[in-house]
């Protein structure tokens, strides 16, 4: 910490000599002419043109070789290469250079496209000023930061210092823009639906609470990205919507699971989970080809052909296959007594059959490679999708099998009025019995679905699939994952 306050102080001398100099330290314009990418692509022809460019980014790296300066500059385009020269730039403004310039400042080079002897190139630089003074000091780009929770902290150090996670970033970027793109071109609406909700609908997830002072009413933030707001949508004539939005659920943190994430949902009139399960396969491979130019992928112990043909998975006969229990008749005391028996641990709080069930069926999960679809689940554990018509103890959901995970959901939306209320009915019983994931009653939904909702399929994923295809955590995939803060006054250098 004192080495670092030493730096510092030297810095801040620094910021008084360019005053002196005359130059202005943190100025709002910059004249550069040039990223460094159209400089270096350009450079034959400004070069043979004689003509002149300016340059601005980051000082990643000096190197004096007598009387003559190499910078490294980046720009987040890419990295050019600055020669200095004393008999180019003049002795003043070269002494001023070496004296008050250090690695981390952002600066503006003027010059002329110059090659080096070893072929490099460059820019001959016969300019120079200050964009931005650093206070302290960049790591070193080759070592960069070791401590995890550091570079979590210090995020835009670890873009900075890292290709890799800048180029994540991007195919971050690329991963929503193929799910919109796919979406669009085949008509689909995007919109935007209420992040605050008086009623949280869509998912089983505890929820965030806040309080809203100019309506003087407890709200929450919603656990799914406007699944009964866009199914409002269809009930008025929308026959195809979408979202891309930001998902607050309160609840554990794990590799695959996170507090607040992007996800997806779309929605269209129409359309059963079968024929969704035909549109889901050509838009994951889709977005495999689009973003990794592959669709084979290699995760944890798992190889995932995208496209080889999908399997489906049966939820009940996989359950009964393992466990010698039927979700479809078992009772919660019989699925306690088989977690139990395994040693599966379990919360006592709020247990239930559903709970219970689910806890089953996670154990066999993580075995299934995929790709595949698993399907046949029980009508108690899906308040929102609707029944099969070839067996109606079970609904017409499927989720996506990817690598031991689940990667996406969608189904036959429900539009039963009266048997989504006796659904949501069971839901508010499980709450008041203690589980805290079970969905909220949502009257006005209910009301909404009276007036007519068409038949309609509806898909929804996360993140999750992005850090999946990565082979990161979801909180690596992230760009600025949540941290608990430091002790007031506490800083780490």
């Amino acid at each position: 910490m004192a080495l670092l306050d030493t730096v510092r102080a030297e810095r801040l001398a620094k910021i008084e000599g360019l005053k002196a100099a005359g130059m202005e330290v943190y100025p709002a314009r910059t004249l550069r002419t040039h990223t460094n990418a159209q400089f270096l692509e350009n450079h034959a022809t400004l070069l043979a043109a004689g003509e002149s460019a300016a340059l601005a980014g980051r000082v990643m790296s000096l190197r004096e070789h007598g009387g003559s300066l190499f910078v490294d500059l980046f720009d987040g385009t890419g990295k050019a290469q600055i020669y200095f020269q004393k008999e180019s730039l003049g002795d003043a403004a070269f002494e001023q250079f070496t004296l008050l310039v250090d690695t981390g400042d952002i600066i503006e080079v003027g010059g002329g496209a110059f090659t080096t002897k070893r072929g490099q190139p460059s820019l001959l630089g016969a300019s120079w000023r200050m964009l931005a003074k650093s206070l302290v000091p960049v790591p070193d780009q080759w070592f960069g930061i070791k401590d995890e929770d550091e570079r979590y902290r210090k995020r835009y150090l670890d873009i900075l210092l890292s290709k890799d996670l800048a180029e994540r970033i991007k195919r971050r970027s690329a991963f929503w823009n193929a799910f919109r793109q796919f979406l669009l071109e085949r008509d689909f609406i995007e919109v935007e639906t209420p992040v605050l909700e008086t009623t949280t609908g869509g998912a089983d997830a505890r929820p965030f609470k806040t309080h809203h002072n100019a309506l003087d009413i407890d709200v929450y933030l919603r656990i799914s990205v406007g699944e009964l707001w866009q199914k409002r949508l269809m009930v008025a004539g929308l026959p195809k919507t979408f979202e891309i939005g930001r998902v607050f659920r309160n609840e554990g943190m794990s590799a695959e699971h996170a507090q607040d994430y992007t996800a997806l949902e779309f929605y269209e009139a129409f359309k059963d989970y079968e024929a969704g399960m035909e549109m889901i396969v050509d838009l994951y491979r889709g977005i495999a080809d689009t973003v990794y130019g592959t669709r084979v992928f290699t995760v944890r112990d798992f190889t995932i052909d995208l496209g080889a043909p999908w399997e489906r998975y049966d939820y009940c006969a996989l359950i009964k296959k393992e466990f010698d229990i039927d979700p479809l008749s078992a009772t919660a005391e019989e699925v306690r007594s088989a977690l139990t028996s395994r040693g599966i641990a379990f919360e006592e709080k709020g247990f239930n059959l559903e709970r219970g069930v689910d806890l089953l069926w996670k154990q066999i999960r993580k075995t299934l490679g995929g790709p595949g679809f698993l399907v046949g689940v029980p009508v108690y554990l899906e308040p929102l999708a609707k029944r099969s018509h070839s067996d109606p103890r079970v609904v017409e959901r499927f989720q996506v099998i990817l690598g031991g995970s689940e990667m996406g959901k969608g189904f036959s939306e429900l539009n039963d009025p009266v048997d989504q209320a006796g659904r949501f009915k069971r839901q508010q019983e499980l709450r008041e019995a203690g589980d805290d994931e079970a969905q909220m009653n949502d009257a006005d939904y209910v009301e909404a679905l009276e007036y007519g909702m068409p038949p309609a399929f509806g898909f929804g994923v996360s993140e999750r699939l992005f850090s999946f295809l990565e082979g990161v955590s979801i909180r690596e995939g992230q760009i600025f994952p949540l941290l608990r803060p430091r002790p007031s006054g506490a800083r780490q250098d």
